[in-house]
């Protein structure tokens, strides 16, 4: 399994609608970080769905490594 481009290392802050439906980057090369743009096509990786539960400011894993994807979770100060 290959590992994903680091996008940045450090969270992506994003104001979330709820109900709306949001598709993570997983690869790390989308040019529309933290969302997929299609450039993990021909790759393992997959976009994941974060459906807003609610409205308010959310944040997206930028350095790929979160274990709780696609949230952050503080991997980056890891790397």
């Amino acid at each position: 399994m290959s590992e994903a481009t680091i996008a940045q290392k450090g969270p992506y802050a994003v104001e979330v609608e709820a109900g709306k439906s949001y598709w993570w980057c997983a690869c790390g090369r989308s040019k529309n970080q933290p969302f997929c743009d299609g450039s993990h096509k021909g790759s393992e990786f997959t976009p994941l769905e974060h459906k807003a539960q609610k409205s308010g400011t959310v944040y997206f894993c930028g350095c790929k490594h979160s274990a709780h994807k696609p949230m952050c979770d503080g991997a980056h100060q890891k790397l």
